[in-house]
């Protein structure tokens, strides 16, 4: 049964998450030969304050382009 963890911002739609754990669900499908029903995916979303590329936050990044 394979579980499947993505982490990424917070901010986008339920619509968004429901469409990545259908996409996700179906390659696992494809290439691990596994039903849907084995498949488990976890979203962890990441304030944008606490996501920092090159040393400055993701909001920092946003408030200051």
């Amino acid at each position: 049964m394979p579980l499947i963890q993505a982490t990424i911002l917070e901010g986008r739609s339920q619509v968004q998450k429901e469409a990545f754990y259908a996409a996700i669900t179906q390659v696992a499908v494809e290439t691990l030969n596994v039903k849907p029903e084995q498949v488990r995916v976890i979203i962890q979303e990441v304030p944008k304050a606490h996501w920092a590329v090159a040393g400055v936050s993701m909001a920092e990044r946003e408030a200051h382009p």
